[in-house]
């Protein structure tokens, strides 16, 4: 797979590394909501996060987070960080009752959430369009882009209201990229980078930063859904997401607004062509004619 979206820098990871140890970090005094954290990467970010000494966390999730809880304080309380203050939420991504009730319930305990990461997902059985679920196909974007739409409408007023004002949207490799028979996954995996066009155009002189997140092949349960054939390429730990999250959201990168990273990229590398981003308007999904 020789695309720009693998191979944009020198240097490609599959697991975490010491420049981007969250320990190392220092997000004392901010708060950070994440979505889909349950289990998978979502729970990997919600510990990496602990790590680095944030003042509160905010799961929120379909399934229960009680046990998500107890390890993030036993984490916090093993990197030296006083126990952050955690509030775990149960809520459908898709229900717009829900969601707007989470929120409420938010705002009751948090002042602002500075970060939030969009990361619930949901993924298809790979079939070619005819032969697919007309149900499931579309349950992807109900997933995907219903809810990653319903959570961020919902919290932004809270991230406006925070110092850092900063939204992470998982997307995906596939976003950028064509496999026949997940034409309902990587579409909508495009569709949140474009969402984050108008985040940009519409709260990005309010100070909001977005931007797009893959966050490598990881054998999680939602992967194992795809085909056989492809799970030689599931090779990265959850852990590299979480780090390099964290470490691109220690401190604001304006220049990185609107556009995609590849948490398989190193960190320093990638920062090192900023100049060459910026100029050429690069990792943004667009058409050139």
């Amino acid at each position: 797979m020789e695309y720009a979206a693998v191979n944009f820098v020198p240097t490609i990871h599959h697991d975490t590394y010491a420049r981007i140890d969250p320990s190392k970090a220092d997000l004392s005094g901010r708060n950070v909501l994440i979505t889909g954290a349950s289990r998978g990467l979502g729970k990997a970010m919600a510990v990496s996060y602990a790590k680095s000494g944030v003042a509160g966390i905010v799961l929120l999730a379909r399934s229960d987070l009680s046990s998500v809880e107890s390890e993030l304080l036993e984490v916090a309380k093993e990197a030296g960080h006083s126990p952050p203050k955690i509030l775990c939420l149960t809520a459908d991504a898709t229900d717009r009752a829900a969601v707007e009730k989470a929120a409420e319930e938010v705002a009751s305990s948090f002042d602002s959430i500075d970060i939030l990461i969009n990361n619930a997902g949901y993924l298809e059985t790979f079939k070619p369009w005819a032969d697919t679920d007309p149900d499931e196909w579309w349950k992807v974007f109900e997933v995907n882009v219903k809810g990653v739409y319903l959570t961020t409408r919902s919290f932004l007023p809270l991230v406006l209201k925070s110092k850092e004002k900063t939204v992470v949207m998982v997307s995906s490799i596939g976003g950028v990229a064509t496999r026949a028979g997940a034409s309902a996954y990587q579409t909508t995996k495009t569709a949140v980078l474009r969402l984050n066009d108008f985040l940009m155009a519409e709260y990005g002189q309010q100070g909001l930063l977005a931007f797009g997140i893959h966050p490598g092949g990881v054998m999680t349960e939602l992967a194992k859904v795809m085909p056989k054939e492809l799970h030689g390429n599931l090779q990265d730990t959850p852990e590299l997401a979480g780090d390099t999250i964290v470490f691109l959201t220690q401190e604001r990168r304006e220049w990185l607004a609107d556009r995609y990273i590849s948490v398989n990229w190193d960190v320093d590398e990638l920062l090192s062509k900023k100049d060459e981003v910026v100029k050429n308007d690069l990792l943004k999904v667009r058409l050139r004619c």
